[in-house]
């Protein structure tokens, strides 16, 4: 997995969605570069599609969700809809797979302001899909919780972590 870095995060609000606002709906986009290693971060009430590379489709989308009475974090990333023959569809699964501790950590580390208003979401569970037309991978994985992420940025970017 790349180290996360947060300089290189950038987050943008598409209003009217706040770092305290919504809850309901709240949707996450993440894409990155692979030039300079930086992560984009939109939140908002809606995806951010116009930050979407469809030649690539190398995006995680994220929202919060509620199942029986819960809330959970629910991310999705696109593996093939029968554009990839399995090889390609097996590689793309294995980056998203070593790759998907980072997105979450720049997802949750991005809109840490919003978990002092919903500190119980910290401890909510993280699920994300894996869509593809091969059975093999198209599953949903359990990723922990946020507290989980942002213990890995505490620990890496905290002096006494490295002592």
């Amino acid at each position: 997995m790349s180290k996360f870095n947060p300089e290189k995060l950038n987050v943008c609000f598409i209003p009217p969605a706040t770092g305290f606002l919504p809850l309901e709906g709240r949707k996450y986009t993440l894409t990155h570069s692979d030039m300079t290693g930086e992560l984009f971060l939109s939140i908002g009430n809606v995806y951010d599609y116009q930050a979407i590379n469809y030649k690539m489709r190398d995006e995680v989308l994220a929202d919060w969700v509620t199942m029986n009475g819960e809330y959970m974090l629910y991310g999705k990333v696109y593996i093939s809809n029968g554009e990839y023959d399995p090889n390609m569809s097996r590689i793309r699964y294995m980056i998203f797979k070593r790759e998907l501790d980072l997105a979450l950590t720049g997802i949750i580390y991005g809109d840490r302001t919003f978990f002092t208003n919903y500190p119980w979401l910290l401890d909510a569970p993280i699920y994300v899909q894996f869509s593809s037309i091969y059975p093999e991978f198209n599953k949903v994985a359990y990723y922990g919780t946020p507290r989980k992420y942002l213990n890995l940025v505490n620990k890496e970017i905290t002096p006494e972590a490295q002592a």
